[in-house]
């Protein structure tokens, strides 16, 4: 049997057909709630729409880190090295082109540390202090200063720090310890020479004459002078030509030198045994 319907919903169909009518029903009150009740919806669906977007970009980053993962930790190791030994030097001799090539070949590590990582904090942190590195930089060609190179100094040291703690995670992530991991640990050992550097930076822009034979004001030469330090440093090599002189600065020195020590014969050389035990292990067990 067909349903009848009631005769006071057919009253209220028709009464809010009529302008106004639906508010003399319910109450203008009431119909003021209706109304932000709707529009809180609308925006729900909306957070939701953008949060679906946004899980669809994890889910790639996550797919990209799977697959390509530990290609781009050797991947990260080349454009550091190029930036270390290649560019670093020829911006010291005064060609200012390879100051944008520079910027380049650090957004790009950036870019390969999200992929790597997958996490919007590190991303957060390395874009913001990219960004207000590359904006000293441009500020700095009119109006040098010497806080510019603290501002530098820091945001090249959060940066180094950052992509530490991701190649960590990569390197010494649960799994077969690969060809690829072996060079992320190189680029580990890289990056302890960088974050030095820039922590010799802050020393000498703190304290007057806390290194001998290095000079820290705004020119060319002093990230290369600073790199070549600390690289000294850290291999124990000890040419002499640069001496830290203040006390802070032979304490980071002397620290730098244990780490160069300890990290290749120990956490190296751990994970070079790893993967030739797994690479002999391959075969024994396809028998």
């Amino acid at each position: 049997m067909p349903t009848k319907t009631a005769p006071s919903t057919i009253l209220i169909f028709r009464t809010a057909a009529i302008p106004g009518g639906l508010a003399r029903i319910v109450g203008k009150p009431a119909l003021s709630s209706l109304a932000k009740l709707a529009g809180k919806s609308r925006r729900s669906s909306s957070w939701i729409e953008g949060s679906a977007v946004k899980m669809g970009s994890l889910r790639e980053l996550i797919h990209l880190r799977r697959k390509y993962g530990d290609w781009l930790l050797t991947l990260l190791t080349l454009l550091l090295l190029l930036m270390m030994f290649v560019i670093v030097p020829l911006q010291a001799a005064g060609l200012a082109f390879f100051q944008g090539i520079g910027l380049i070949a650090l957004l790009a590590v950036i870019t390969g540390a999200i992929v790597i990582s997958t996490s919007p904090r590190a991303f957060a942190v390395m874009s913001i202090a990219f960004v207000t590195n590359a904006c000293v930089i441009i500020y700095r060609l009119y109006w040098p200063t010497t806080y510019d190179l603290y501002i530098v100094a820091g945001c090249w040291l959060i940066i180094t720090l950052t992509l530490a703690a991701v190649v960590v995670r990569a390197v010494f992530a649960p799994g077969r310890i690969t060809y690829h991991r072996i060079v992320g640990a190189i680029l580990l050992y890289l990056l302890i020479a960088l974050a030095f550097a820039m922590l010799f930076s802050i020393v000498g822009l703190s304290f007057p004459d806390a290194f001998s034979s290095l000079t820290f004001e705004y020119n060319a030469a002093l990230s290369s002078k600073l790199l070549y330090f600390s690289f000294v440093t850290l291999t124990s090599t000890g040419y002499g030509d640069i001496v830290p002189i203040h006390p802070l600065a032979r304490s980071l020195s002397n620290l730098e030198a244990i780490i160069g020590q300890l990290y290749p014969t120990i956490l190296l050389a751990r994970l070079v045994t790893l993967e030739m035990a797994s690479s002999t292990a391959r075969p024994s067990a396809g028998r």
